[in-house]
């Protein structure tokens, strides 16, 4: 079946069958309703999409990368709301997304071998070759939650100043035997004895910032726990340990509200009362944070205004390199905000 078969039943040329699919606006809304009904009743699908995107020298699509599994994006609340804000912010555009993996095989490396117009970088691993693949191809990046470049537009949020005040919440609180519950993309889980030297992100390096931001001058020396990003049920279990010590402390910190469940959890496993016993502050204010109970102190960033903007610089990149426009990148920084609520309280006597 070809578009000459189409043409032939129709009476029309080969060319007005094809713009009939990719330039309707050449055609009467009549004739191109004819062609396309010819097409369906002969069974023809369309054109082939590889060969369309090369003549047009466009795919259609745009990629996300991720960490090293594909199933943060389904399971993880806060990245599925990011991600569900990028396909409204896109579906105006027709542009298709493309999720893709940092993690390669010999036979295939999705940065290097998927077909797309551009990407976003979601919270990638800093140290994944997958970056060094698209800058090689030479795509429209975004990076989110990233750190910040002279060339690549990005998009975070102020992720020290909501660590800074969530910290300063507690010192204000009369805490001073504060713990942090960190994550990470690689193995080692526990207690960590320097945590500067296991930040790995942007996000991760800028909030311990921000709790030592408060912390030190207060004099507090945090107990520090660590988690891979993909063991965060091993948060309950080390934070058990933490939580059975003698000099057990009295408020953590935590990176994220899904790694504050996993501290809530220990919490009752104990038997120790929030916020009468342990006082706890998540990270993202996600659906989660106002259905615990009591309901979680966090730090909320806008998760779906971060998706809307993003998909934004990476339409307007696209546009750009497609143009050949040049000029400074933008690098936007949406707030982070302390939302109080019923998981902290004052300092145990």
């Amino acid at each position: 079946m070809t578009l000459q078969t189409i043409a032939d039943r129709v009476g029309v040329s080969r060319m007005t069958v094809s713009n009939a699919f990719s330039r309707p606006d050449q055609l009467s809304p009549a004739l191109r309703e004819r062609i396309l009904t010819a097409a369906q009743d002969l069974g023809y699908p369309g054109p082939d999409p590889t060969a369309r995107a090369l003549a047009k020298g466009t795919t259609g699509a745009v990629g996300i990368l991720l960490t090293d599994s594909l199933r943060y994006a389904f399971t993880d609340l806060v990245a599925g709301g990011f991600l569900g804000a990028i396909a409204d912010e896109l579906a105006p555009t027709g542009l298709a997304i493309t999720l893709l993996t940092s993690s390669t095989s010999e036979d295939l490396i999705p940065a290097r071998d998927v077909a797309i117009d551009g990407a976003l970088v979601y919270a990638c691993d800093p140290t994944s070759t997958a970056v060094s693949w698209l800058r090689r191809r030479r795509l429209p990046m975004v990076f989110v939650d990233q750190e910040f470049t002279d060339d690549v537009p990005t998009v975070n949020i102020a992720d020290r100043e909501g660590a800074r005040a969530a910290a300063q919440h507690l010192i204000d609180l009369g805490h001073r035997h504060i713990a942090i519950v960190m994550s990470g993309h690689h193995g080692q889980r526990g207690f960590i004895a320097d945590p500067s030297a296991l930040v790995e992100g942007h996000a991760s390096r800028l909030r311990l910032l921000g709790w030592l931001d408060a912390l030190k001058p207060a004099g507090v020396e945090p107990v520090v726990i660590r988690h891979p990003l993909d063991q965060t049920d091993a948060v309950r279990g080390d934070a058990r340990l933490m939580l059975s010590a003698a000099d057990r402390p009295t408020a953590v910190l935590c990176f994220s509200d899904t790694t504050a469940v996993g501290v809530l959890q220990a919490a009752d496993d104990l038997g120790l009362t929030v916020p009468g016993d342990l006082s706890v502050i998540g990270f993202d204010d996600g659906p989660l944070a106002t259905q615990l109970q009591p309901p979680l102190t966090t730090v909320r960033q806008d998760v779906e205004e971060k998706g809307r903007v993003a998909a934004a610089a990476l339409t307007e990149a696209i546009r750009r390199a497609r143009t050949g426009e040049t000029g400074p990148v933008p690098h936007i920084v949406l707030p982070a905000t302390l939302m109080v609520r019923g998981s902290t309280g004052p300092a145990p006597a």
